[in-house]
């Protein structure tokens, strides 16, 4: 039996690869590491902590005591590190607990990885490793900076971060990318592109814009809403990381694109003529609409459900004009490929979270609040 340690694990891409290995993998052992800030929330994982075969434990990836415990405690075989400060306004206000959590964090999970996998040393001095681990760091297409109109980020890309949060996480490849170098570790890397899907914590663009509508609030979108992102399904994601994890090569960087590419605006249009259809075509959901006014037919209106709820506010700082990754690599050598539409998993997405408003009310309380209005009301 394989035991795999998911740090980050109660975050968004962590609990919804734990929910896919518990499917795909019902055998394995999985050991979800989270220190559970504002976006870890054992509640995403209520129903798969009941598993005997997943296992909580509340530790810090920053901390040597908590990494060498969480590995004495379980014969861990594979470490898949989602475990990171990931919100670039975030990082502009703090670019130092990124450095931390994504640089550091990073090279303690590494060193402790290295000292309970390390079996001796080969004839040159180099370590030998207990056989079949491997360490995957999930890191993010933002470590290539900005593309113009045309073209694709590569594996071969230039390195060329432009946020506090792209730049620690581009550390934080490099420094994983040096123990395969200098020690021989069994090392692969995913750089994805925007994920969206159930339990995307609301600081995000997607589930940002749809709690807004739900609550009758402006929805802020930075400078004209031009930027471009390529949109990745959760689910989707978790399968590709499965496959570099088992079938990877080691040492190998895999980019996981979802050949879905949005502007910003046109992404909050889409989400506000999806409500409005939904909610006409199901009346019973305007019952989670905060902002609840009766029509001249007595229902709950919703006509104001459209276009003048955008708010455009001051720009970001060094903001990416574009992401759009070629997932070609992967495609070739391990046979994934995206398999969600964005259309449909729009839709999807938005069903979750408004079949699941209590998770939402749970997550956006207390530093949440503090943290929505320091970014957006001065802007």
């Amino acid at each position: 039996m394989m035991t795999y340690l998911i740090t980050g694990g109660a975050g968004f891409i962590g609990s919804n690869f734990v929910k896919h290995m518990l499917s795909a993998y019902p055998n394995s052992r999985l050991v979800v590491f989270d220190a559970l800030t504002y976006a870890g929330n054992l509640g995403t994982l209520q129903n798969e902590l009941k598993e005997e075969q997943v296992t909580f434990v509340k530790g810090d990836i920053c901390s040597k005591k908590d990494t060498e415990q969480v590995f004495k405690d379980h014969k861990i075989d594979f470490v898949v590190n989602f475990a990171a400060e990931s919100h670039v306004d975030r990082s502009i206000e703090n670019p130092q607990l990124f450095l931390e959590v994504n640089v550091l964090g990073t090279q303690n999970l590494l060193n402790t990885a290295k000292k309970f996998w390390t079996i001796g040393t080969d004839e040159n001095n180099y370590p030998t490793w207990r056989e079949g681990v491997k360490f995957l760091q999930v890191s993010t297409d933002e470590v290539y900076g900005s593309l113009g109109i045309e073209g694709f980020f590569t594996e071969e890309t230039p390195l060329d971060p432009r946020s506090p949060y792209s730049a620690a996480k581009t550390e934080g490849d490099l420094i994983v990318r040096a123990y395969n170098e200098t020690y021989k570790m069994p090392i692969t890397i995913t750089r994805c592109s925007n994920n969206y899907g159930p339990y995307h914590f609301p600081e995000k663009l997607i589930p940002l814009i749809i709690r807004n509508i739900l609550e009758g609030k402006k929805l802020p979108v930075y400078g004209d809403g031009k930027n471009v992102r390529d949109w990745l399904y959760v689910e989707d994601h978790c399968k590709a990381i499965d496959k570099v994890l088992h079938k990877g090569r080691v040492g190998e960087v895999y980019n996981v694109g979802g050949h879905n590419e949005k502007t910003n605006i046109d992404i909050v249009k889409l989400v506000i003529d999806t409500i409005r259809d939904i909610m006409d075509k199901e009346p019973k959901y305007r019952e989670v609409l905060k902002k609840q006014e009766k029509s001249a037919n007595g229902d709950i209106d919703i006509s104001w459900i459209n276009y003048d709820l955008i708010s455009f506010v001051q720009d970001r700082q060094g903001h990416d004009f574009r992401y759009a990754i070629d997932p070609t690599k992967i495609s070739n050598e391990l046979g994934w490929l995206p398999e969600t539409t964005f259309d449909k998993g729009i839709v999807k997405t938005i069903y979750w979270y408004l079949d699941n408003q209590g998770w939402v009310e749970e997550v956006t309380s207390g530093d949440y609040l503090k943290y929505y209005e320091q970014m957006y009301s001065n802007r």
